[in-house]
């Protein structure tokens, strides 16, 4: 009985810590990404140009190595900061070009897109607590072509093949979701401010993507 009430109560203690985890996780996710809108903002306000996009996109790679050489420490809540604000105002130009030649409907069809596509799959995870882990190498392979073939086409510049690496990227964006998701429920993920560098970059991704979609599918890009 003893044996059985200790397990118990191991059970209870890993529930509450994935629960704690979530909670933060979450949490996080929700400020970075209102944080990351607002330098984007700051940046459209201000008109930085590509050249400085680019050089914030490129601080922002150097700030991930911060971000998960921290994680451990306080430390960790600055540099996760550092890292999704320069990644929200290194997004200036290209939101600015999509408003001026879309108008600023088309963005906020994107974030509704977007946070539809996130609520659905992270709910869905949550509410069925499967295990998504089979999902890595598939996930994995996908991500490592998409970039390749997002390379190519910087040189080949192939319209059709601009739209079908954003889709794929939506889907490899979306499935990812519920791997993290499905991650930090099943104690995968233990560390919060990892976790929500993970999902943050799905969000971002899938974001972006899906601006291209809708730019071209109403006939404007």
């Amino acid at each position: 009985m003893s044996e059985f009430g200790y397990g118990v109560e191991r059970s209870q203690e890993s529930v509450l810590a994935t629960n704690k985890v979530l909670r933060n996780t979450y949490m996080l996710l929700a400020m970075t990404l209102i944080f990351s809108a607002f330098t984007a903002a700051i940046s459209m306000v201000i008109g930085i140009g590509q050249g400085a996009a680019l050089i914030l996109m490129l601080v922002s790679f150097g700030l991930l190595f911060w971000v998960h050489k921290a994680a451990e420490s306080s430390q960790g809540i600055v540099a996760i900061f550092a890292f999704t604000g320069c990644l929200g105002a290194s997004l200036g130009p290209m939101l600015s070009y999509y408003v001026s030649a879309n108008g600023p409907g088309i963005v906020l069809q994107a974030l509704g897109g977007t946070g539809l596509i996130f609520f659905t799959l992270s709910g869905y995870a949550l509410t069925t607590r499967k295990d998504f882990s089979f999902m890595r190498g598939f996930l994995f392979t996908g991500l490592i072509v998409a970039i390749v073939a997002m390379i190519l086409n910087i040189f080949l510049n192939i319209p059709i093949l601009s739209l079908v690496i954003s889709a794929a990227v939506i889907m490899i964006m979306s499935g990812l979701i519920l791997f993290d998701t499905s991650r930090i429920i099943h104690g995968g993920e233990t560390n919060y401010i990892r976790a929500t560098v993970s999902l943050y970059l799905n969000v971002y991704n899938i974001f972006i993507h899906l601006l291209h979609l809708l730019s071209v599918l109403s006939g404007r890009d």
